[in-house]
């Protein structure tokens, strides 16, 4: 296990109280719940700089990285859902599109990285969980959901562009 794998590993220590403080939301706990996840999410641009500048890329790591993402980005989707917060379908659409790449990827001869796609999702994914856990004002609201919504359409985009055939998938990597 190299650090940049600890790192990615470390990631999931804060979810059990990350659901915890999203169970029985307060304002304050919703603050911290934001705090919890935001550290959590920048752990995942600090393995993968840190995988790079240590020279220390692996195939552990590109296979628990995305692994770890997808608890990181689930779990509190999950608990949103729970408080009725968002459609409980609109995650089941992020779900699928997880466990169906996922599945693909094992299918692959080699563990490949995710595309500029596949990081524009997780990007997405993040800035709208962290709006929808802060407890922001209603003025926040329109604008939470649009990030949520555009988290749920390049989930869908990036979905459908890793199971193009390889040729397809290089020009889109190429023109963008």
């Amino acid at each position: 296990m190299t650090i940049p794998n600890w790192i990615t590993f470390s990631r999931l220590l804060g979810l059990p109280f990350l659901l915890y403080g999203l169970h029985n939301p307060t304002i304050q706990t919703r603050w911290i719940c934001l705090v919890i996840f935001l550290i959590a999410a920048g752990t995942d641009w600090l393995d993968g700089y840190l995988a790079r500048k240590l020279n220390q890329i692996s195939d552990l790591g590109k296979f628990l990285d995305p692994l770890v993402d997808k608890l990181l980005v689930l779990a509190p989707l999950m608990a949103l859902v729970e408080l009725g917060e968002i459609p409980a379908w609109a995650v089941f659409v992020i779900l699928a599109r997880e466990l169906a790449i996922a599945g693909w990827r094992v299918n692959q001869p080699t563990i490949t990285g995710a595309n500029i796609w596949g990081k524009l999702k997780t990007v997405s994914q993040i800035v709208a969980i962290a709006f929808l856990i802060a407890p922001l004002s209603e003025w926040w609201q329109l604008p939470t959901l649009i990030a949520f919504w555009i988290s749920v359409i390049l989930t869908i985009i990036s979905g459908i562009i890793y199971l193009l055939p390889p040729n397809i998938n290089e020009e889109l990597e190429i023109n963008n």
